[in-house]
């Protein structure tokens, strides 16, 4: 990885990983251009590391203390690039966004590449959604085949999230946060099947498209919550969702899936979404079912704007981060 230095003094987890040898790799993504609401996320990957320091690192999942097997890196040239892509979008200069936007999808998608390659795992912390593409990608040329669209030996995405991102160059951006899922369905072919968990906040076409597409599997929080006040258990929805998926997954977490309380400094938060709890079990559910989690990100976390010494939404962020790398720890050689 070009250019990549430790985000911080101690490391992630406190650990001082280092990322040439590390087995889970968390690449900081510091992007946002095409925020359509508030700036803020791409703050969170030079800031997590001081947050992460206190998390206690026993993981239920693995049974013993988890955190040295990581590092994460953020790269210098794209705080730059992302300088001047806000600096573009603020003048209104799609193009330049949309040309910066694809090279920074090209450049992820190969440092991700050259970790899987290693047999090790890869993922991406935020920066908005948009900044999920290259991960994605990458999780799908390495882990999924190149088969057609619902080939046997395709990859699942498992998406948590208030939003679709279904919608098309939302605002003029080719590569909006609004347009991931978009993008990742027209674009690669590996992923045979997007599963969408929290969807609360959407536009008609983005609906039409997810109902249309046969890849596409909602779980909307409407239906959840629905279900659940009907006497269903939060444990055989998780196992509804998680049967919609292929044996392996890449995992695309907008913080914004999460109840508002939680982060409430993400830049399109929504009332409802998903207890912490909720979502902790979920994953646990996925690493049960035998599920090979090939990828991950984590997208949409900023941190408080008018007070730089509140890590709340930090403090969540780390855990959830925390839970995710045990998860592609046990995938990276499955």
């Amino acid at each position: 990885m070009a250019q990549a230095r430790a985000a911080q003094t101690g490391g992630l987890f406190d650990c001082g990983g280092d990322a040439r040898d590390a087995a889970v790799v968390v690449i900081g993504v510091p992007w946002e251009p095409t925020v359509s609401y508030r700036r803020g996320a791409s703050q969170t990957p030079g800031r997590i590391a001081r947050a992460s320091q206190q998390v206690d690192l026993h993981s239920e999942l693995l049974g013993r203390s988890f955190g040295a097997e990581t590092a994460l890196t953020l790269r210098e040239d794209w705080l730059r690039l992302n300088d001047h892509a806000c600096a573009a979008a603020a003048r209104g200069d799609c193009a330049a966004v949309n040309a910066a936007s694809a090279q920074l999808n090209a450049e992820l998608a190969a440092d991700c590449a050259a970790l899987h390659a290693s047999g090790r795992a890869a993922g991406v912390l935020g920066g908005d959604h948009s900044a999920a593409y290259g991960a994605i990608a990458a999780s799908a040329a390495a882990h999924g085949g190149r088969g057609t669209h619902g080939a046997p030996d395709g990859i699942g995405v498992l998406h948590m999230d208030a939003h679709y991102d279904l919608r098309a160059a939302y605002q003029g951006f080719a590569h909006s946060h609004a347009s991931v899922m978009h993008n990742v369905l027209e674009s690669v072919p590996e992923v045979q099947r997007l599963v969408s968990v929290g969807v609360r906040d959407y536009s008609s076409c983005e609906r039409q498209r997810a109902e249309k597409d046969a890849r596409v599997q909602s779980f909307r929080e409407r239906e959840l919550r629905a279900a659940l006040y009907r006497g269903r258990t939060w444990a055989d929805l998780c196992g509804e969702i998680i049967e919609a998926l292929p044996a392996r997954v890449h995992i695309s977490f907008d913080i914004d899936g999460l109840d508002p309380a939680l982060c409430p400094h993400t830049g399109t938060p929504v009332p409802g979404g998903l207890a912490f709890g909720e979502a902790a079990f979920l994953l646990d559910a996925v690493a049960a079912s035998g599920r090979r989690v090939v990828g991950f990100d984590l997208c949409e976390v900023a941190p408080n704007p008018r007070d730089p010494g509140d890590e709340w939404d930090l403090n969540v962020a780390a855990r959830l981060l925390h839970q995710l790398c045990a998860l592609a720890w046990l995938g990276r050689s499955g």
